[in-house]
């Protein structure tokens, strides 16, 4: 085992959210004993002073920053101005405040929402910047991929240690099954499991089933990260992914199959799509740091749906 994480001080931004508690114990499990989650309630990273108080408290070595405001197609649409600019100024100020302080490394999540609604399949680093996001996210991808600029101009001017990663869409135990705010793979393990429950002939579901996405197993997701913090080094923006794409009325049958829904899915086509295709190429993070995803997608599923039937009483929401 790497001693890396030995002698780091870390503080993981959104750590006691749904990826960032799997990054909190995968940090344990490789030996760092120093790690700091800091809480909405004591530090509201949208406000400067709550930023400059966190460094003033921790003096971290490095910051994972993994907060954000985030849901699925419903959410962005109810709250395009408050997704981006709570993302926009938690990711500036983090990374300027690390600036003035001397911080060693600055580890910050993007989104595959900043790419744009009509990039070539499988989505390249490279075209990340070939056009405009898909609309019904777009302010939220923006942000985020904000940090990108920011990390790229400020390592060149000041010499500032970042990295940005671009994850696919992350499923998992412990994830927001809210069906207000939650992405696809909760929302079709609730809607399922509740049809199955009730006995209902058919399910009606968003859009038309066309749409492909790719997914990334929460724990896969967090090891990808980690590899990245600790062998990662320039500005360039990673994605984090398995490369294998699955259409959406696919995954529907997978998690009805899993949850014991036998009726009949439907579609309504009066309800927005998002954008038509998913996928990454993946190579530049193998190469980079060595990550290839652990998990298939039935597997991952699986697991999922066990632990949001052992864990029903307990789900995790996210109000807005």
């Amino acid at each position: 085992m790497s001693s890396f994480w030995n002698e780091q001080r870390v503080v993981v931004t959104g750590g006691a959210g749904f990826l960032g508690s799997f990054v909190v114990e995968q940090l344990r499990a490789k030996g760092c004993r120093d790690i700091f989650v800091p809480r909405s309630k004591d530090y509201d990273l949208v406000q400067m002073d709550a930023v400059q108080q966190l460094y003033r408290d921790y003096a971290p070595d490095m910051v994972i920053h993994l907060a954000a405001r985030v849901g699925g197609i419903g959410a962005n649409q109810a709250n395009p101005g408050k997704f981006f600019y709570d993302n926009l100024m938690m990711g500036a100020q983090l990374i300027e405040v690390g600036r003035q302080r001397g911080l060693k490394k600055f580890v910050a999540l993007g989104t595959i929402c900043a790419y744009p609604k009509f990039a070539p399949i499988p989505f390249k680093e490279n075209d990340i910047w070939n056009g405009y996001p898909e609309e019904t996210n777009a302010p939220y991808g923006l942000a985020k991929k904000m940090m990108l600029v920011q990390s790229q101009a400020y390592r060149e001017q000041y010499g500032f240690n970042s990295i940005v990663l671009f994850p696919v869409n992350l499923y998992g135990p412990r994830d927001n099954f809210d069906l207000e705010t939650s992405h696809v793979i909760p929302a079709l393990i609730r809607k399922c499991a509740a049809a199955h429950e009730a006995g209902r002939p058919s399910l009606t579901l968003w859009g038309d089933g066309s749409p492909t996405r790719e997914f990334l197993y929460v724990e896969d997701a967090a090891e990808g990260l980690l590899l990245a913090a600790e062998r990662c080094e320039g500005s360039l923006p990673v994605n984090l992914g398995t490369g294998e794409e699955v259409m959406i009325r696919d995954l529907a049958v997978m998690i009805a199959e899993e949850t014991g829904f036998t009726g009949q899915i439907e579609w309504d086509r009066t309800k927005p799509n998002g954008q038509p295709r998913r996928c990454l190429d993946v190579s530049r993070a193998k190469e980079a740091f060595g990550f290839q995803a652990r998990h298939h997608l039935r597997e991952g599923l699986k697991k999922t749906v066990q632990w949001f039937q052992a864990n029903r009483k307990t789900l995790r929401e996210v109000h807005f």
